[in-house]
């Protein structure tokens, strides 16, 4: 069951008595502790019935104990284990999820991690509470996440303001939506995230970053990419190598899947798994670049990926390591 799913149960009155959420997407599971510690109960029912464990220094018989009492003045309480992957002995609470009450709802957060699927504990888990495994969401569906958790709360962000959040955080979907909220704290009566919006409000220049650094590139225009490197080198905390690197990886490596798509811009765009508004700038590099060259290209993003890392290179500053690669490719 998703997280979406849970909540949505839970706005419902409709809930379990034991949920255990693990996984590697920390956004997920926060989402669901801050729920339930926040919204299940209301302030004066919580000020009785709301107990919050913390894995590290929870013991298991108080664990046990607290899910066993029965509720004042409410017909529940909430037991909630944050960062239940460090609790010593997390499996004794088998015998309560073996038993456990109707009126106690128990939420086990195992953050970061997941049970050995082999044990017992893990089957009995996985067969008796509402079972919920996180994942990281894949790069490239980033910027729907954006467009659904925008839409959600009633606005809307443009294709360029979405890549920009996208492409200057990456897949830390915590920072995105912290980000997104700043904006919209500031956006007034208006509807709609621009690029501008971003640049105001994130710190993120729509004239210096790696979306634009791709389009230069992808057009051959290396005054405007070396102009665009000497920004990142006056701002290294705004687009630090690591960061580019992998961006203009995958930009090419889409642009090389463009030459075996055919059809019109919206089929080849879905067939290189990027938004129709993107499309675009895969498709000039793929004009301004042979099959020939965008193969070269991976190869020399994979050596200066290499060379930012100081294998088998002395150490040279970044922002020189990215503008002899931009020569490198434009030649």
């Amino acid at each position: 069951m998703s997280v979406d799913k849970v909540i949505s149960d839970w706005k419902k009155n409709a809930y379990k008595p034991v949920y255990w959420i693990e996984g590697d997407e920390e956004f997920y599971v926060d989402q669901l502790v801050n729920y339930a510690e926040h919204h299940i109960l209301s302030e004066s029912e919580a000020s009785f019935n709301l107990t919050i464990f913390y894995g590290k220094d929870a013991a298991w018989p108080d664990v046990l104990n607290a899910c066993r009492k029965y509720p004042m003045f409410s017909d529940r309480q909430v037991v909630i284990v944050k960062e239940a992957q460090q609790m010593k002995d997390v499996d004794k609470l088998e015998p309560y999820i073996q038993t456990p009450l109707s009126s106690t709802i128990l939420l086990v957060a195992f953050k970061d991690k997941k049970l050995d699927s082999r044990t017992k504990f893990a089957k009995l888990v996985k067969d008796k509470t509402e079972y919920i495994v996180t994942k990281k969401l894949y790069d490239n569906a980033l910027p729907e996440w954006v467009n659904t958790v925008v839409k959600s709360m009633g606005y809307t962000i443009s294709p360029k303001a979405n890549s920009l959040i996208v492409d200057h955080i990456g897949n830390d979907l915590s920072r995105i939506k912290n980000e997104v909220d700043k904006i919209l704290i500031n956006l007034g009566t208006r509807k709609s995230i621009t690029e501008e919006d971003v640049e105001n409000y994130v710190g993120i220049s729509k004239e210096f970053n790696v979306f634009e650094l791709q389009n230069a590139i992808a057009t051959r225009n290396l005054a405007k990419a070396v102009r665009i490197i000497q920004y990142f080198a006056a701002n290294p905390k705004i687009a630090p190598i690591q960061l580019v690197l992998p961006s203009l990886y995958s930009f090419f490596n889409k642009t090389y899947m463009v030459y075996g798509a055919s059809g019109g811009e919206d089929a080849i765009a879905k067939q290189i798994g990027v938004g129709p508004f993107f499309v675009k700038s895969y498709l000039q590099a793929s004009k301004t670049y042979s099959f020939r060259d965008v193969e070269k290209i991976l190869l020399l993003l994979h050596s200066y990926n290499l060379k930012s890392l100081g294998i088998n290179t002395a150490r040279v500053e970044d922002a020189e390591l990215l503008k002899e690669m931009v020569v490198k490719i434009m030649m």
